[in-house]
């Protein structure tokens, strides 16, 4: 039977002593949470892992929370952290195959086909991993700007800037996918359509490119 207590109450439990209280915690959180970090280490398994590790150092140290954030955005940034740990721990390993994460659906499209779903996925593992840590919170697991601010540990505005550029790079990847893209022979050479023929979808909206962004 689930719990209907919030978040905050299960989480102030866990700490009193109540044992099953943080069961309930990972029941609602451990398939988000290992979508995020399956887009962030690019390795299903090693999303596991990293999930298996972030829930065991929140379920240590929950004492430690004190409120500033939502128990959602606190989690979220405990995955980030170990995220990051396993990435630097994988440096001297050859780069996770861009497939990995094939199966993981996009939140804002569930009847995406396949091809779709693996575009966006090597898209994702292309950009730099400021831009798609950012990207993935805003766009993908619907977090604010401040939220994905807190789980980031950065300022609102930086989240702002590292999103608008990941979604301009992504436009350009993906541009292929609109209506009247580039086929996959016009293609060669090239990562997507002209930056100056408008307005491109990607994931989050309409974009375009941000002034002075990367290109």
């Amino acid at each position: 039977m689930d719990d209907d207590r919030s978040d905050e109450a299960l989480l102030v439990a866990h700490v009193a002593g109540e044992p099953l209280a943080f069961d309930e915690l990972v029941r609602r959180y451990r398939d988000p949470l290992w979508a995020y970090a399956v887009r962030i280490v690019r390795d299903q398994h090693d999303a596991a892992d990293v999930v298996q590790d972030a829930m065991l150092s929140a379920f240590r140290h929950a004492g430690r929370w004190r409120g500033e954030a939502s128990v959602r955005t606190w989690l979220h940034r405990i995955v980030h952290h170990a995220a990051l740990d396993r990435l630097r721990r994988r440096r001297h390993r050859s780069a996770a195959p861009l497939t990995a994460a094939l199966d993981v659906p996009l939140r804002r499209d569930p009847i995406v086909d396949r091809e779709r779903v693996l575009a966006v996925e090597e898209a994702l593992g292309r950009l730099p991993l400021p831009q798609r840590a950012a990207v993935v919170l805003v766009d993908m697991e619907g977090m604010t700007v401040a939220e994905a601010a807190a789980v980031l540990e950065v300022k609102e505005g930086t989240v702002k800037s590292r999103a608008a550029r990941g979604r301009y790079r992504l436009a350009l990847l993906l541009g292929h996918l609109r209506p009247g893209g580039a086929s996959a022979g016009d293609r060669s050479g090239r990562i997507g359509n002209d930056p100056g023929s408008g307005d491109v979808r990607a994931p989050g909206g309409h974009v375009r490119s941000p002034t002075g962004g990367e290109r």
